[in-house]
């Protein structure tokens, strides 16, 4: 059976006007923010990662997942943080022209952000190799341009794509979002994540 992946341009759509609005070179969408973090480590063959005791839980749980080193932090933080030297938890941001040249900066469209999407997020970089090697790596190694069986896969992959729907819902708001104000974000709306005992060894 053929497969239509004409759908697949959505994405491509979304990523471009987000993207544009962050003056960012490249957007590769992904299906939440945490694999979008995920993915960037994965690519960089990241050993060690920085963690704010206040933010959100999925983030030093990567380190478990990935097996890497956890450094926690006491810093207070706002709109962004940096998880390692190139690599920036941008979940809360939503801000114009606020990309930072040689980062990957990844945003969140969780329900409680302010381009609420239900689920998903996007990776912004200006490395056009970095950008084509992770939107491979969120379709399982492939390519939206034809069906899968007929491509040579040779990228590991994760299934962290946004769906062609989720990226329309996203095009269709996204003037809302550009034309109101955002909520302020920071390291206070966040409790103390080494109080928890899934954290209590480090």
């Amino acid at each position: 059976m053929n497969i239509n992946c004409s759908s697949f341009q959505g994405i491509t759509l979304f990523e471009n006007k987000v993207a544009e609005w962050f003056n960012a070179p490249y957007g590769v969408a992904v299906d939440c923010c945490t694999h979008g973090l995920e993915l960037c480590l994965r690519l960089l063959n990241t050993k060690e990662i920085i963690v704010p005791k206040h933010t959100y839980l999925s983030i030093p749980m990567l380190s478990d997942k990935l097996d890497i080193k956890r450094v926690w932090t006491s810093q207070e933080w706002s709109k962004y943080y940096y998880i390692t030297d190139n690599i920036i938890d941008a979940a809360v941001l939503w801000e114009q022209n606020s990309y930072i040249s040689g980062t990957f900066m990844v945003l969140s469209f969780q329900f409680k952000k302010h381009l609420n999407l239900g689920r998903g997020g996007m990776i912004l970089t200006d490395n056009k190799e970095a950008a084509e090697q992770l939107r491979k790596m969120t379709y399982d190694g492939r390519t939206f341009d034809k069906p899968w069986a007929e491509q040579d896969i040779e990228t590991i992959g994760y299934h962290y794509y946004m769906t062609p729907e989720t990226a329309e819902i996203g095009v269709s708001k996204l003037p809302k979002a550009i034309a109101t104000k955002p909520r302020g974000w920071s390291s206070l709306d966040y409790p103390n994540l080494t109080n928890l005992k899934v954290f209590k060894n480090g």
